[in-house]
């Protein structure tokens, strides 16, 4: 800016016209191409720079060095180096398997991330391409970014403002402010000096982002780019810290939890060993076989593919996820704080009720009644003439642009069959907001000229004499008066927005047509912005899934509140409202605890403050989702566990700063989304599970190799094929089971639950676990002994006997898991109760198990690649009892546990053991 600008700019709106233009060196006629240039130079293109970003390169790494990738690549490094040393013992295959696991999983993860940044690029369209400039005296059209302090710019209904500017010539102007401040309701804004204190809420100013719904004027640029209103607040989103999402923080502790435990297997087998006299080399080699046996090395692209799948079905539901993990977050949280204008209600205004005489009438009766429409005719074409409306031809129709309250009265007014459009206008007193009130003359086509007005009861009240009753005109007297009143407090108890209308016969042309004066009062229009009609039930919904909804708006107390008792997110008859001023009041304790109270609405607020709402809930322990879509919402959005912006209406600063897009800007797809959230976390210890348990049965061979110097029952390729192969497609299955019915009628899980807990390691390590490795050493034993095998021997690597041995094992470990698939649906309920159907991906993973099995054991290539060998047919009878065994011991297990605890599965089932 210009020297001493920065201060201006904070007082621009308190100077006349000729001073504010002095204030940044600008001129009526505009600034000249030279000066233009060079504050181009100085101040730079007028755009929000965006956030700084981290280069793809370092993205993508991420996906493959984080915590649990860094065990795989120690594993990888650990099996090469032991090819290195011993070659011929299959360890180079276990390396570069693991390796191909980390790249397909971070690669996948990191594309569909990447794929949704690209999406939502394609929404990218706040600020208008470009503006009509006054430049040398002419006007032409500029791009924005060309924009420069000291520049004047042409504005017009349905544009918006392309920087923070003062008018300096105003006609009947309004201002939709919503994306800045959260106000439903367009603001009259004018040229005259300002006395307001504060800048931004002062009549003259227009803030960049901001929409014209109607009038025409210029304004004068005295601020760009990062210096705007805009600007500032989305540098509070960018500074504002990222929040790890639940699932990340429980994610890293169970990849610490495994890797201590294969780590410390690994490393007391290797001990062992050194104590038992084997060699290094192939001590090491078993050590590796062991860590690559307790790593689920499958967990990883499982979870990836879980997720993007359960991302997928929320797509389905208008629901786009930005990263991965706010998929299970969602599902945890306890607490949504969302705006009211377009996310609770429709950001459209419709005409509710009218006072048409003394009578009230909803709009549907009022149109059905031929009688009152004929008496009260007058009431309809004030509502259609009273506008500051301009007409525009959009995709071949004409449709009419600007304050959405008139669009409304003037949709009404056609819907009744009103004469307005007949009327040809002669004058107005144009609305502003000390009068309240605007009156338009009007003349029909026979030279009868009317004039009506339209404005805030209070003022519009007390300038008439007479009122419309039955047809003719009657005094207008104290006790109707009073009663208009009262109608009128009603209405605006229920949160409508209350108009009052009058008129009068104008006379002849040499009167003072405008005179206010002697009116006939019409009547009164309650308007409301109604609800999604799906709101009511998405709140319901959250109320009995024990999450908190609250309401944080900009938009004034009575009309949140009535809103919100509207939809049943007030239930009390005297909920607890904090104003934005109130809230200022507040020190953080206070805070706090007002935020128990059980009917709360936050109203009036800034950005600045809805952040610090969402801090505080944080300093709670709640797991906190914020919906919004303006501006102002972009703090908040970004510093929540998981920020929900909107797709269609929303800013592209908030939708950088939040983790989901709600597409079709519907609240009620957040409940949806959360059931879908909660039950990710259900399937993952569903799969993980289903993992763990086969990690025993790998890893117990090797236990068997030391302590009772067996021959080792399966080979580290053999397991690595149990963990990439057989049971990729299964643990996927149960990664994508359908959300529980009973998911949305218990709480959030406790932030204490983990994914990895006692009963889940209990019930996978030392009960299902156990059983399958008992199954696998048993079939393996039986081959050994069969074929003439005795204790104390140790056959080599390549010996016919042992190829079968170690093949009855795998086949017997991937049998045990067709039937622990189904197993693994649910903790409590029974097989029968779960079915086998009703999943394709786990239907499809069993049938892959089979194919693998066939392939990995009677065919050549899979004989060469696992080193197998087909087992003996009577082997199978061994396999098939232990699989009939597990399916017996877990499902007397779960009934003992249904028994013991009724209604569990009612409860909360799915989280138990």
């Amino acid at each position: 800016m210009p020297a001493g600008q920065e201060s201006e700019a904070m007082k621009i709106h308190q100077l006349p016209v000729a001073e504010a233009l002095a204030s940044v060196h600008g001129r009526a006629e505009g600034l000249d191409a030279a000066d233009a240039l060079q504050r181009l130079a100085e101040f730079g293109p007028n755009t929000v720079a965006a956030e700084t970003r981290e280069p793809l390169g370092l993205r993508l790494a991420r996906e493959y060095f984080h915590f649990f990738s860094l065990i795989l690549w120690i594993a990888a490094a650990l099996a090469l180096l032991a090819e290195w040393q011993a070659p011929g013992e299959g360890m180079a295959k276990v390396g570069l398997s693991i390796v191909a696991v980390i790249v397909i999983s971070g690669s996948f993860s990191f594309w569909q991330e990447h794929r949704i940044e690209r999406s939502l690029a394609a929404l990218r369209q706040l600020l208008p391409q470009q503006i009509q400039v006054l430049r040398e005296g002419g006007i032409s059209a500029l791009p924005v970014d060309r924009l420069v302090p000291g520049d004047i710019v042409a504005i017009e209904a349905g544009q918006r403002v392309p920087a923070d500017c003062r008018l300096i010539e105003a006609h009947q102007i309004r201002v939709d402010m919503a994306t800045i401040t959260g106000e439903s309701a367009p603001r009259a804004r004018d040229a005259q000096a300002s006395t307001d204190e504060q800048w931004t809420a002062a009549r003259n100013i227009l803030l960049a982002g901001t929409a014209i719904v109607s009038g025409r004027g210029r304004a004068l640029v005295f601020a760009t780019g990062a210096r705007t209103e805009f600007g500032r607040i989305a540098r509070l989103t960018q500074t504002a810290g990222d929040i790890v999402s639940p699932l990340r923080l429980e994610l890293a502790r169970l990849s610490r939890r495994i890797a201590f435990i294969a780590v410390s297997i690994g490393a007391a087998f290797l001990v062992i060993g050194t104590l038992l006299g084997m060699p290094f080399w192939r001590d090491l080699i078993f050590s590796i076989g062991i860590i690559v046996a307790m790593v689920p090395e499958g967990l990883l692209p499982t979870l990836t593919l879980a997720l993007v799948l359960a991302s997928q079905r929320m797509a389905r539901r208008q629901v786009l996820i930005r990263h991965l993990p706010a998929v299970e977050t969602l599902g945890s949280a306890t607490v949504i704080c969302t705006d009211k204008t377009g996310t609770l209600t429709e950001n459209r205004m419709r005409v509710h009720s009218l006072l048409a005489g003394m009578d009230l009438h909803p709009l549907a009766g009022f149109e059905l009644d031929a009688a009152a429409r004929s008496h009260h005719r007058h009431l309809a074409a004030a509502a259609g003439a009273c506008h500051s409306l301009e007409a525009s031809i959009v995709d071949g129709r004409r449709t009419l642009q600007g304050d959405p309250m008139e669009i409304a009265l003037v949709a009404m007014a056609d819907r009744l069959g009103a004469p307005h459009r007949g009327l040809r206008r002669i004058d107005e007193h144009p609305f502003d907001s000390d009068r309240m009130r605007q009156s338009v003359l009007v003349e029909d086509a026979t030279g009868k000229r009317t004039l009506y007005c339209k404005g805030a009861p209070e003022t519009v009240l007390p300038l008439c004499s007479r009122m419309v009753l039955d047809g003719g005109t009657e005094p207008l007297d104290a006790a109707r008066r009073s009663a208009i009143r009262q109608a009128q407090e009603d209405m605006a108890a229920r949160g409508l927005r209350v108009i009052a209308f009058a008129w009068r016969d104008a006379g002849q042309p040499d009167e003072d047509a405008l005179a206010e004066r002697e009116l006939v009062f019409c009547g009164l229009i309650a308007l409301a912005d109604p609800p999604r009609p799906e709101v009511p039930a998405a709140i319901r919904t959250c109320r009995e899934a024990g999450i908190r909804v609250i309401m944080v708006t900009g938009d004034h107390p009575q009309t949140a509140v009535a809103v919100a008792r509207e939809i049943g997110l007030v239930q009390s008859a005297e909920p607890v409202v904090i104003t934005g001023t109130e809230l200022q009041r507040l020190s953080a304790t206070q805070l706090q605890i007002a935020l128990d109270a059980p009917d709360l609405v936050f109203a009036r607020l800034a950005a600045d403050q809805k952040l610090r709402i969402v801090q505080a809930l944080r300093d709670k322990q709640h797991i906190v989702a914020v919906t919004g879509d303006g501006v102002n919402d972009a703090p908040a959005l970004k510093a929540a566990h998981i920020g929900i912006a909107m797709g269609r209406s929303g800013t592209d600063v908030a939708r950088e700063a939040a983790d989901m897009v709600l597409l079709d800007d519907n609240f009620a797809s957040i409940v949806s989304a959360v059931e879908e959230g909660r039950a990710v976390f259900a399937n993952i210890r569903r799969f993980l599970t289903y993992v763990l348990v086969h990690n025993v049965a790998e890893l117990v061979p090797f236990l068997a190799f030391a302590l009772f110097r067996l021959p080792v029952a399966l080979t580290p390729i053999q397991a690595l094929a149990i963990d990439m192969g057989t049971d990729s497609l299964t643990a996927l299955g149960l990664g994508a089971e359908r959300p529980d019915p009973q998911a949305m009628c218990r709480p959030p899980r406790p932030r204490s639950q983990r994914l990895l807990d006692l009963p889940l390691a209990l019930r996978a390590y030392l009960f299902l676990g156990t059983i399958e490795a008992a199954g696998a050493m048993s079939a393996f034993l039986f081959v050994l002994h069969h074929g003439g095998w005795r204790y104390g021997q140790m056959p080599g690597v390549d010996d016919p006997l042992y190829l079968q041995a170690t093949t009855a094992a795998l086949c017997a470990i991937i049998v045990m898991q067709v039937v622990n698939v189904f197993l693994c649906r649910s903790p409590v309920r029974s097989v029968r109760a779960t079915g086998f159907g009703g999943n394709r991906w786990i239907l499809a993973g069993v049938a892959l198990e089979l194919a693998l099995l066939a392939l990995f054991a009677y065919t050549p290539w899979g004989n060469a690649l696992l080193g197998t060998a087909p087992p003996p047919a009577a082997v199978w009878w061994c396999i098939l009892g232990f699989a009939l065994c597990m399916l017996i011991l877990e499902e007397a297990r779960k009934a003992v546990l249904r028994r013991g605890l009724p209604g569990l599965s009612r409860r909360g089932g799915e989280s138990a053991p």
